[in-house]
């Protein structure tokens, strides 16, 4: 009789046990979950801190080495105009004022002035075509033609290089002494963003591939956008669900993946043999550009046309609506915001482009700006591809600082169209 409970005591003590082992498996299967759980989110963190840390070296990088390039070296002196030049001041007011300071004397003016500050090797220090500005100060002012003006106007490459510690060590002398003495300066360069391309460092600018690229992007946007969309719509609410439907969606999906560089060689083909002398104008890079995109387009326009729920197209049909109505008066506005983040990736990716512009002839040496749609251009990534190739230092600097300003253009762009994208943006 006293081994009856150490007997029912028994299989309590195994229950026990049992569950004690599998609340223990039970915590350390939670343990390796919360575990698993802490660890991708650390990951996810690091993949993020990572990601920011790259693109802020990045800009970092780029923005230091673009100080440089929205500079160049200048000399300051003096330069008496009074009795130097038999022209009226009247005459800056007429047609071509240029070209009348030109005859004039006003460069001769200009080198005679340096040479009295800076010795008999003054006329090889400025850049070539320097009195241009002089010429730009007067025609702004014809007031100072009767006086002395003080000039802050570019040096030659070789004493900019000697500035920067190249070239000779004789030249480089004459650069120090220059600094020195206050006379050889590095300033901000304004004309940076209003001048065109040149064969000089000094003398170069931005603002005909700026304006270049303007012209393209516009051109890729009016015609890609509104085909695209309209393609999307099609595809999603009209078309058929067959074998043909099948093989367009397989083909846009393809062209979305094919090399930039193909569509190059297509408006190589093609529209240059439409349009035999439009080469290299922006309208043949946006047509260009607007085939690469339009897939791009389409497919985030499908997307975001099917995220809208059916529930909308049912109730607007329920009041009565057509199908076009349906399609533009609801569907379309709910789905402008996907829409317009695919244009947002797809007008990014053109804007970047160089290969296909390059072979349609956008890598042309343009000294003016374009004036319209039609008239020879570069844009900002041929630009910048252009000089890089150069060996000149100065225009590694000019390269950098080209390489912000797309920055800034792209930043402008898409903060447009985020912009643009929340203003459409409807929730349901």
């Amino acid at each position: 009789m006293s081994e009856a409970p150490s007997m029912s005591a028994a299989p309590e003590t195994d229950l026990a046990a049992v569950q004690a082992r599998r609340i223990a498996m039970m915590n350390r299967g939670l343990a390796r979950r919360k575990a698993a759980d802490r660890n991708f989110r650390l990951l996810g963190f690091v993949a993020v801190a990572f990601s920011g840390l790259m693109l802020l070296l990045l800009l970092i990088n780029m923005t230091s080495a673009g100080i440089g390039g929205f500079q160049r070296s200048e000399v300051r002196f003096d330069i008496p105009l009074a009795g130097a030049m038999q022209i009226d001041a009247e005459r800056l007011t007429q047609p071509d004022p240029l070209g009348g300071l030109e005859l004039a004397g006003l460069p001769k003016v200009v080198e005679n002035a340096a040479i009295s500050a800076f010795g008999p090797d003054a006329g090889n220090m400025l850049a070539d075509g320097a009195w241009r500005e002089v010429a730009e100060t007067l025609i702004a002012d014809p007031s100072k033609l009767g006086g002395t003006i003080k000039v802050s106007l570019p040096v030659s490459d070789a004493l900019a290089s000697a500035q920067r510690g190249e070239r000779d060590p004789v030249m480089q002398e004459v650069a120090r002494k220059l600094v020195a003495e206050g006379k050889l300066v590095r300033s901000f360069d304004k004309g940076f963003l209003s001048r065109s391309d040149a064969t000089s460092p000094q003398s170069v600018g931005i603002w005909g591939a700026l304006k270049g690229s303007m012209l393209t992007m516009f051109v890729t946007l009016i015609l890609a956008f509104p085909v695209g969309v309209l393609s999307a719509l099609y595809l999603e609410e009209y078309a058929p669900k067959n074998r043909w439907t099948e093989i367009i969606e397989i083909s846009i999906n393809n062209l979305a993946a094919v090399p930039s560089i193909i569509f190059g060689l297509l408006g190589l083909a093609v529209f240059l043999v439409i349009f035999p002398n439009l080469r290299s104008a922006p309208l043949i890079g946006g047509m260009t550009l607007a085939l690469m995109t339009m897939p791009v387009i389409v497919i985030s326009g499908r997307n975001a046309i099917k995220a809208v729920p059916p529930s909308i197209r049912d109730a607007a049909l329920a009041i009565g609506a057509s199908k076009v109505q349906v399609v533009f008066n609801h569907v379309l506005p709910l789905a402008l915001p996907g829409i317009l983040t695919g244009t947002i990736i797809g007008m990014a990716r053109a804007l970047g482009e160089t290969a296909p512009l390059l072979m349609i002839g956008m890598r042309a040496f343009v000294a003016t700006a374009p004036s319209g749609f039609t008239s020879p251009s570069s844009v900002l990534p041929v630009q910048i591809f252009l000089w890089s190739d150069e060996i000149d230092r100065g225009f590694v600097e000019r390269t950098s600082a080209a390489i912000v300003v797309l920055l800034v253009f792209l930043l402008l762009m898409n903060g447009l169209a985020i912009y643009l994208r929340n203003r459409f943006e409807k929730r349901w």
